[in-house]
């Protein structure tokens, strides 16, 4: 099985030189992905429609790679505040709560731009049969 690459369209992964995600064998690894609202081309203010967006957009990459939500085996999340912990807990409760990832949450003092609240990263493993 050869290498994909996944994009979401945005000219930034060429300017950054990045993939939205890399699927290679049996495996997809989904770059830190942000709350960007890829409908609406704006970034939402409150940290649950970031975390919801960032599940979105990193659902929509799985699937074109061929994986699942439930084919996630490991995530990590980073947050700009630590008020913000619960409410995104919240939202990973509701979109992986049966899935359950091993997982790190990290705490940093800034994404890369200041609306940014919210960051997910995930690798998939397809399931064997």
């Amino acid at each position: 099985m050869s290498r994909r690459l996944i994009s979401t369209g945005s000219p930034f992964e060429k300017t950054a030189g990045y993939s939205r995600a890399v699927i290679d064998g049996e495996f997809a690894f989904v770059a830190g992905t942000t709350g960007y609202d890829y409908t609406t081309m704006t970034m939402p203010a409150d940290v649950t429609s970031q975390s919801r967006n960032c599940f979105k957009t990193i659902e929509a990459a799985l699937k074109e790679g061929g994986f699942e939500m439930a084919d996630i085996v490991r995530a990590t999340y980073y947050v700009t505040d630590t008020s913000y912990i619960d409410v995104h807990f919240a939202v990973c409760g509701e979109v992986l709560g049966d899935i359950r990832p091993a997982a790190t949450l990290l705490v940093v003092s800034a994404l890369a731009k200041p609306e940014m609240k919210v960051e997910i990263e995930v690798t998939a493993k397809r399931r064997s049969i």
